[in-house]
């Protein structure tokens, strides 16, 4: 007798897989674009219904090699205060296009910017190979939110007795209480931080993209599908689908949203940004998130912008690296995409 729950939960995704089609069989396109995005809002659970002002000040302002480094630090809620690092270009005055940049699962924001806590350039760039600088250097402001759960937003009990790099599994638990989810939450602050460079005179407010890493991907997906001042997005090392990935190995929890897959699989929800610029960049290396279903997932995706007529402004890159982030072809290509004319053209049906 076998008492593992393994075929229990392969024959769940299979009969739930059965269910999603037939139903969505009896609606248009759009009836089904329409469903899945309520049904996205619905999974990332309860945000705070209005927004209040940021408060952002300005901590200290230093000029690198290669940019200048503001920290900055602003409040999403009345008790929720976000450090930020903003890098700003060298040369020109600007308004320059903009980034916002998610990182990854480790130090929070200082991996993106490959810095340590001393605000000093790391010799090793690690698996984020420092891709916030690699967009500065190529003319964008880029604006790297501390992601709650992550570096100096970890619960503070965790912080004083160093138990976890991270506290996603203990606010994925607490803001289940209250009807929210943590991947809520982040996608939130995500488009927070689009307010926060809507606000700056030297960022060009039209021209906003997003580049997410591994689980900053899952933000930068879900918040460019959400709001549409997001003119393009670069996710790396995430795109894949829920039964290659997330259901066939051990993931952090705050990649599990309740219920999506009744409506959805993962690049279904990625498609959401369509007619949008979308890149996918991924490792052929990358053990957590196959290859194998990332090219499943890119001939969904390349369905779904055609069926738009939108196929110029889908791209992708599968570099010889793991789960890490190349930046080779992906951040050139983000600049491209906005600071072409194209981007206008976005909302064209």
């Amino acid at each position: 007798m076998d008492y593992t729950t393994d075929a229990f939960i392969k024959t769940l995704y299979q009969e739930t897989e059965t269910a999603r089609s037939s139903r969505n069989s009896c609606l248009t396109q759009e009836e089904q674009r329409d469903r899945l995005m309520g049904r996205l809002k619905q999974a990332l659970g309860e945000l705070p219904e209005t927004s209040g002002p940021l408060n952002p000040v300005l901590l200290e302002r230093v000029e690198y090699k290669d940019f200048i480094l503001e920290r900055i630090t602003y409040s999403t809620e009345e008790t929720l205060h976000v450090p930020v690092i903003v890098l700003v270009p060298l040369t020109g005055n600007g308004p320059w296009p903009a980034v916002v940049a998610c990182h990854g699962h480790g130090n929070g924001q200082l991996d993106a910017a490959g810095l340590n806590s001393d605000y000093r350039e790391l010799e090793e760039t690690g698996i984020h190979n420092r891709f916030a600088v690699q967009l500065v250097k190529q003319g964008m402001i880029v604006v790297i939110p501390e992601i709650l759960g992550f570096g100096v937003r970890r619960v503070a009990e965790e912080m004083k007795n160093g138990s976890s790099p991270s506290s996603c599994s203990t606010l994925v638990s607490q803001l289940m209480l209250f009807g929210r989810t943590l991947a809520g939450m982040r996608v939130y602050e995500a488009m927070r931080a689009v307010d926060y460079l809507s606000m700056r005179p030297d960022t060009d407010s039209s021209r906003i993209g997003v580049f997410g890493f591994s689980g900053g991907s899952l933000i930068a997906a879900y918040a460019a599908a959400l709001d549409e001042r997001l003119k393009a997005a670069v996710l790396c090392g995430w795109t894949n689908t829920f039964v290659g990935s997330i259901l066939a190995m051990h993931h952090c929890i705050d990649n599990y949203l309740p219920g999506i897959l009744q409506v959805s699989e993962q690049p279904e929800l990625v498609g959401l940004i369509a007619p949008r610029a979308l890149f996918i960049e991924s490792g052929v290396h990358d053990a957590i998130f196959p290859v194998p279903h990332v090219h499943s997932a890119l001939s969904r995706l390349q369905q779904i912008y055609s069926g738009c007529d939108s196929e110029s402004r889908l791209s992708y890159d599968l570099h010889p690296g793991s789960h890490e982030i190349s930046g080779k072809v992906s951040v050139p290509w983000l600049y491209r995409m906005l600071t072409t004319n194209e981007i206008n053209l976005n909302f064209i049906d």
